[in-house]
């Protein structure tokens, strides 16, 4: 009976210590507060979680941390490196493939370890065990990535912290400073293949309801010299759905860089044809980027006529002869254009060309 009795008892105690342990909120924690930081590289996030301690004066390498691998003496106690902060485990969440300090890595989440060496060398680690706490359950069986860095001497660092640094268009260099070190990682990503691996799913969707989406699928790839024969199928999905200057100039560019030059000028030149004035005139300030002056005047003409009552066309046309040299003609089209009452903004572009030319 009293067995009976006990059992009961302890069965009531572990009841009441759960219900206790469910009913506590959420409060601060008092030292080494969670953190995020959260960084795109092209179109693909790496999400850093972590908790931050602080030096607090205390000696950190080869103390706090120690150098190496080292066991725990808790755990799996197996030869473990340091978990990169504190608490439960600093983890790593890719969005996509990537390539990390050089190895090919799955896009998911890891745990992010380092070793730290008394020479300075180290050692990061993603392993595919992202819900341990610590170090104490780690085990290398599984290790997605081991690799070698160097580590950099850094101004003092008082609080833990993750960053990103020499961001470019398809890598990054993640880093981890504290105290007076920084661990450096490199991450990439092969942004032009994942971009249009997107888009090709995107336009599965609500985007491929609409020519825009086709149209900037196409010319992303056109800009980022990829994948030409993609673009061109995109592309004329587009057309069939808004045949405008907006989209056969995109095919004319496309049909130029895979060596069909004659069908590009016939594109381009059915897409002058429905052209707004606007359009026209974009052209034409990229042709004169191009340093193809007298094409550029070609099209602002072209806009002169037909839009003869624009201060804009008429300005325009005055910086394409300015541009190429031609000071007079410059001259005549920045006073027509002044002569037409233009907004604030032509008018300004006008009289400071007409002062660099002595035509005031």
């Amino acid at each position: 009976m009293l067995t009976q009795i006990t059992r009961r008892l302890t069965l009531l105690l572990i009841a009441s210590a759960s219900m206790q342990l469910m009913a506590q909120v959420t409060t601060p924690r008092p030292q080494s507060p969670a953190a995020e930081v959260k960084q795109t590289i092209g179109i693909s996030t790496v999400t850093i979680n972590y908790s931050r301690p602080a030096v607090k004066g205390r000696e950190i390498w080869g103390a706090l941390v120690p150098y190496g691998w080292n066991k725990q003496g808790f755990g799996a106690n197996n030869e473990s490196p340091w978990r990169s902060g504190a608490n439960e485990n600093t983890t790593i969440e890719f969005s996509n493939d990537v390539v990390v300090e050089g190895q090919k890595v799955p896009a998911g989440k890891y745990g992010l370890f380092f070793v730290v060496n008394k020479d300075n060398t180290g050692e990061v680690i993603l392993s595919k065990d992202s819900r341990s706490w610590g170090s104490f359950w780690y085990d290398a069986k599984h290790d997605q990535l081991r690799s070698p860095i160097k580590l950099r001497q850094v101004a003092h660092t008082e609080l833990l912290t993750f960053d990103f640094m020499n961001i470019n268009r398809t890598s990054a260099e993640l880093v981890l400073n504290w105290e007076k070190l920084q661990f450096p990682v490199k991450v990439e990503f092969a942004v032009d293949d994942i971009v249009m691996n997107n888009a090709a799913e995107e336009l599965k969707g609500p985007v491929g309801f609409n020519w825009m989406g086709y149209a900037s699928a196409a010319n992303y790839a056109l800009q980022n010299k990829v994948n030409y024969d993609q673009a061109i199928q995109w592309i004329d999905q587009a057309i069939a759905q808004n045949n405008s200057f907006a989209t056969m100039s995109i095919k004319s560019a496309l049909l130029k860089e895979t060596g069909k030059t004659a069908d590009a000028d016939k594109m381009m030149k059915d897409a002058v044809e429905v052209a707004t004035e606007n359009e026209l005139n974009q052209y034409g300030y990229q042709l004169l980027g191009q340093g193809q002056h007298d094409k550029a005047i070609e099209i602002f003409t072209l806009n002169t006529k037909r839009h003869p009552k624009s201060a804009n066309v008429w300005d325009s046309l005055g910086e394409g002869y300015a541009i190429k040299g031609d000071k007079k003609n410059a001259i005549i089209n920045f006073k027509k254009s002044l002569s037409m009452n233009p907004p604030e903004n032509v008018r300004a572009n006008s009289e400071k060309y007409l002062k660099q030319l002595g035509g005031m």
